[in-house]
């Protein structure tokens, strides 16, 4: 009990009337606001408060260019991801003694609870991984296979469509995540499903804040949502968006992610979800059948690689659309000589360094279009699109003076999720899964309240296509994740969210990086183009546009001026080795004595998509 003495009393009688007064104040000047919306709360009037006010950003003091904020480095571990509840989900397991395979999954999770609008357990994950221990690079394709039904026939005859649905049932292929989750604990995890699917199903149950750029998605979507019954019950409010910064709860999907704690992959491929998918597929006309999710599994496969100025690029291979950057890194290194090019010494404000590397997109893309499919089916010739003599003969379509015309057209727009994560013992790990389009097919599964991806709208229905639909086959995908190692060391793990983006953006950062001597940060706070192979449109973001821009369009470029939206976001993770320190060995004693890793692990995320980057 405190005490006091009539001076002190007197003293504390004082000080307690002036904050009394002071605070009084404060809360006059409250009352008569300018703003209707103080502190951004919305309201029924002005659901986005602040939205159209016009104001300068501010700088930061210590100089950097091009650089929002300072990376992230730690050496006891590391987790980078669109979703700062995913991060921190990934550092618990972390300092639980986890490994970066086990915080991936568990980060992994959280995305698919708090981000339905761009992943799910119900959707499909691709993943690279450096596994210290046996210092080699691994890489997982858990792409979900068509239904055993699924011909051109069945859409064009029997759905009496002319391409693969974009919503409903009839878009989904297997799901292929939780298959994912599975390969990679059982390979490389030293935790299973019921520690690292913990905080999720916690989340789902007891809520989580919504905002504002998953608020705007489910806004963007509504209608899409409200036509799927059970989408409308589980993400809307009698057919209205949530309020911005409500308290938003899944039980539904918490009870799946219980049961797969309980019961492992076979609850979602042959238990009580998988009866659940079967019977929402034949409920809404769909064909899918127990036979072709019990029959599914992921499949570990080689990386491509190529070497871009002495430095190995690793991206995933086909069905994915990796080789694609590889083909634009070689390009760019092959043709920059023919052409007088040096990207360092143009520089970012120079059109020509634009010009450059939107061309070499366009030739890179233009392949990727008219080869990619699922290699079980046909043969892609990825060899010979990665040499770098091939690169050779593609230099003279490129003109330095005039923008040209894809050659090939294609790809679709969509959404993603990519994370990275590293570990006290060096392993690292680049992971990317999604729903594909923003929610997906649209359609959620009853009573387990996960929405169904869409990726089979990337389907061909075109006879004699590399892309065309077959029973279990896997359509082009999207989603690539990156890694790039020096002298058969790791080195850096990356990738950038949003559908066809990817492999150029992923070129962007290697040429920041390796050619420009960015950090981590620096490359993803640098403005991006995007390039639409369909539309022949180069949309580059507000600043680079007003850089730029103008130049460009006298070289025959439609140029538009974007927002980031349009760029994706990104996350990387580089490590810096010491090699005065001795390589740490895993052991059950080294979980418990907690040694950090050999050196500095740096981490950058992006403010465009609310990445967060943390460790310890």
């Amino acid at each position: 009990m405190i005490k006091f003495d009539n001076t002190s009393a007197s003293i504390f009688r004082k000080s307690f009337l002036t904050a009394t007064m002071v605070g009084l104040t404060i809360c006059s000047n409250l009352v008569s606001a300018q703003s209707a919306n103080p502190f951004g709360v919305p309201t029924e009037k002005a659901p986005n408060p602040a939205a159209n006010i016009v104001a300068a950003p501010g700088s930061r003091g210590q100089g950097w260019l091009g650089q929002g904020r300072s990376e992230v480095i730690a050496r006891h571990g590391m987790v980078a991801t669109s979703d700062p509840l995913a991060a921190q989900a990934g550092l618990e397991i972390l300092r639980q003694g986890g490994n970066a395979i086990d915080a991936a999954v568990a980060a992994a999770a959280v995305l698919d609870v708090t981000s339905q609008n761009d992943t799910g357990i119900a959707g499909d994950l691709f993943a690279l991984v450096w596994s210290a221990r046996d210092k080699r690079l691994y890489a997982l394709n858990s792409a979900g296979w068509a239904p055993a039904l699924w011909t051109p026939e069945y859409f064009k005859q029997q759905l009496g469509v002319g391409r693969v649905p974009g919503t409903g049932v009839n878009a989904a292929t297997v799901p292929g995540a939780i298959s994912g989750y599975d390969a990679l604990l059982t390979r490389f995890g030293t935790m299973g499903f019921k520690q690292t699917f913990e905080r999720a199903a916690q989340l789902a149950e007891e809520g989580w804040g919504q905002a504002e750029r998953r608020h705007r998605d489910l806004g963007s979507v509504r209608t899409k949502l409200r036509n799927d019954a059970d989408s409308n019950a589980v993400f809307l409010n009698d057919g209205e968006v949530p309020p911005l910064y409500s308290i938003v709860r899944n039980p539904d999907l918490a009870s799946a992610l219980r049961l797969i704690q309980q019961q492992g992959r076979d609850a979602f491929y042959k238990g009580s979800i998988a009866n659940a998918i079967v019977a929402k597929m034949q409920a809404d006309g769909g064909v899918m059948t127990h036979e072709d999710l019990a029959e599914y599994s992921s499949e570990w496969i080689e990386p491509l690689s190529t070497n871009y100025h002495g430095y190995d690029v690793f991206q995933l291979p086909p069905p994915g659309q990796g080789f694609a950057a590889l083909e634009m890194l070689n390009i760019l290194e092959v043709c920059a000589p023919v052409h007088d090019v040096n990207l360092a010494t143009l520089g970012p404000a120079n059109p020509d360094y634009w010009h450059f590397m939107v061309e070499a997109k366009k030739l890179a893309y233009s392949d990727l279009q008219a080869y990619n499919g699922d290699p079980l089916f046909g043969d892609i010739p990825v060899k010979k699109l990665l040499s770098k003599s091939y690169a050779a003969t593609l230099c003279d379509r490129i003109d330095m003076d005039v923008a040209s015309v894809p050659s090939v057209t294609g790809g679709l727009d969509g959404g993603t999720i990519y994370l990275t994560t590293a570990d006290r013992w060096g392993n690292m790990v680049s992971l990317i899964h999604s729903v594909f389009s923003v929610y997906g097919s649209g359609a959620t599964i009853p009573p387990y309240g996960m929405i169904l991806h869409n990726r089979g709208v990337a389907f061909s229905l075109e006879e004699g296509h590399p892309n065309v639909v077959a029973p279990h086959k896997r359509p082009f995908h999207s989603i690539i994740a990156g890694f790039v190692m020096k002298d058969g060391e790791p080195l850096m793990t990356f990738g950038n969210m949003g559908g066809s983006v990817q492999p150029e953006t992923h070129v962007q950062h290697m040429v920041n990086v390796i050619d420009n001597g960015m950090n981590i940060q620096m490359t993803t706070d640098a403005a991006r183009f995007t390039h639409s192979q369909n539309s022949n449109v180069l949309s580059m973001e507000s600043s680079l546009y007003n850089l730029v821009g103008t130049a460009l369009r006298a070289k025959g470029h439609r140029v538009a001026s974007v927002d980031g939206s349009r760029v994706g976001g990104y996350q990387g993770i580089l490590f810096t080795k010491d090699g005065s320190l001795p390589e740490p060995v895993f052991s059950m004693q080294s979980i418990a004595e907690d040694h950090p890793v050999n050196g500095v692990y740096r981490a950058g995320s992006d403010h465009r998509k609310d990445g967060q980057a943390v460790g310890w």
